[in-house]
């Protein structure tokens, strides 16, 4: 099984202050061939804006609040496919040929499992892929995000690496761990 630590997300530098951090997250080569995710994300009390439980399936726009995401692309290539978790259960797969080039493609028929829980001071979410979920790869480029909403409505994006000048998880440079999938 191939393991990341958790490492340390930075908050956009565009954005003037934030009150959170630190913001960490890590990857997971499951036994099976998926992967599993782990978001661990620091606050102050009564400062993390988290969405209700909801029933567990698709929904879009869970970026538009608190949410957990990743971008993962077969090492080398320009189509990537980004997936977004909510705390409140609900989750999203889109797939992408290049920068922003969305793909219409149907539902997936397999779904992420999500597991959140909450205190006074962060949260800490765990997603697991299975392996029909992801692109078939012998390595993987993986950009861990989240986006984090205050109580109050504003907002911070938090990534392993910013590349643009505004807030923007797209660009494959961003894409900073690498992770070998397959075994030859």
């Amino acid at each position: 099984m191939t393991t990341t630590p958790l490492q340390e997300l930075s908050a956009h530098p565009a954005i003037a202050a934030s009150p959170f951090g630190p913001a960490r997250a890590g990857a997971q080569l499951a036994a099976d061939g998926g992967l599993i995710l782990e978001y661990v994300i620091d606050s102050p009390p009564g400062v993390l804006r988290v969405p209700p439980a909801a029933a567990p399936a698709f929904a879009d726009e869970l970026w538009q609040h608190t949410c957990c995401e990743a971008f993962v692309a077969p090492a080398g290539a320009k189509a990537y496919r980004e997936f977004n978790f909510s705390p409140s259960g609900q989750w999203a797969v889109y797939d992408f040929s290049d920068y922003r080039q969305r793909l219409t493609v149907p539902l997936p028929s397999f779904a992420p499992t999500i597991d959140c829980q909450t205190s006074t001071t962060g949260l800490m979410l765990r997603a697991t892929l299975p392996p029909g979920l992801l692109p078939e790869a012998d390595a993987w480029q993986i950009g861990l995000t989240v986006v984090l909403e205050t109580t109050t409505g504003d907002k911070s994006w938090w990534a392993l690496a910013h590349t643009a000048d505004h807030p923007d998880f797209h660009p494959l440079a961003s894409f900073t761990l690498a992770l070998t999938c397959r075994t030859s």
